[in-house]
């Protein structure tokens, strides 16, 4: 089972902050500050993604949309995060998986991530 989780979001301090959650439970961990690191994916891809839905350079719903309407990436399940309470609406708008609501509880987002495995 591939236990590789991509986390991208502008914040480094969330960032570092949920990489070091994620890998205390085991799980090797990709970061992304930018949404162009993000929709440049190649190789191997994570098993799941989670994406801030506002990234300086490029929305994370655009992100989204972007990575479900291609080939490689459209099976790539995603879980949008953010601190906006239409959170809900967006994330379906955009196509995701799942959301995840800003401040979250790292046992929310362990399970949400363990769905997708």
């Amino acid at each position: 089972m591939d236990k590789r989780i991509m986390i991208a979001d502008d914040s480094a301090g969330i960032v570092e902050a949920v990489k070091m959650m994620l890998e205390d439970e085991g799980y090797a961990v990709d970061t992304a500050l930018t949404g162009a690191e993000v929709k440049n994916l190649h190789g191997e891809l994570p098993a799941v993604l989670v994406l801030d839905v506002w990234m300086p350079d490029e929305d994370g719903r655009d992100i989204c949309k972007y990575l479900k309407g291609q080939e490689l990436t459209r099976h790539l399940p995603i879980i949008l995060f953010s601190a906006n309470k239409d959170l809900p609406q967006i994330a379906q708008e955009a196509g995701a998986d799942d959301f995840l609501l800003k401040p979250f509880d790292i046992d929310e987002l362990l399970n949400k991530v363990q769905r997708f495995l």
